[in-house]
């Protein structure tokens, strides 16, 4: 009776150890998009009541990128509520246009809005046009472009620090 019930119990646990062994299946890490590189190509100082050609060239691991959005910006120092957008068209090997004129003598600033690839870069430069009285020239709003670097640095280094300190405390405490 003894070696029936012993059978039993044997048979199924050797036919289950013979089963098919499968591999656990590993997911891949979704690979890191390179980052989209934009060089702006426009002079930094251009001529009033002329036309002016904005231009960047886009490339992303050393390929030139041909299906990119390229959006410029352009306002004059200290009115960029009174900026405006404009779509830049693809010339030829990532290379993206689009024109404009600077009709008073002043300093400008463009950003060349970019996006390919599920990625977004958006280099800024400084245009003087003609010969502008700098005493005249409005500053920036350097709030405005640093705000968010500044708050990421503020916040991580007030976290860690804090944690840091307040941790090393209570140790210090705990051992005296």
């Amino acid at each position: 009776m003894k070696k029936w019930l012993l059978a039993l119990i044997a048979v199924p646990a050797l036919l289950v150890g013979c089963g098919e062994k499968k591999e656990p299946v590993t997911l891949k890490e979704p690979e890191m998009p390179q980052m989209l590189e934009v060089e702006i190509l426009t002079p930094k100082e251009v001529a009033i009541n002329k036309t002016i050609e904005l231009a960047a060239h886009v490339d992303q691991g050393g390929k030139n990128i041909d299906d990119a959005v390229v959006e410029f910006e352009v306002w004059e120092s200290g009115k960029r509520d009174e900026g405006q957008m404009i779509n830049g068209k693809l010339e030829k090997d990532g290379v993206y246009k689009a024109t404009t004129t600077f009709d008073h003598d002043g300093v400008y600033y463009m950003y060349a809005h970019t996006t390919a690839n599920g990625i977004h870069n958006m280099p800024k430069q400084q245009i003087t046009a003609g010969t502008p009285d700098m005493t005249q020239v409005l500053p920036e709003d350097k709030k405005t472009d640093d705000s968010m670097n500044n708050n990421m640095m503020n916040d991580s280094n007030d976290t860690s620090e804090g944690t840091e300190n307040g941790d090393q405390e209570k140790n210090e405490k705990n051992h005296h």
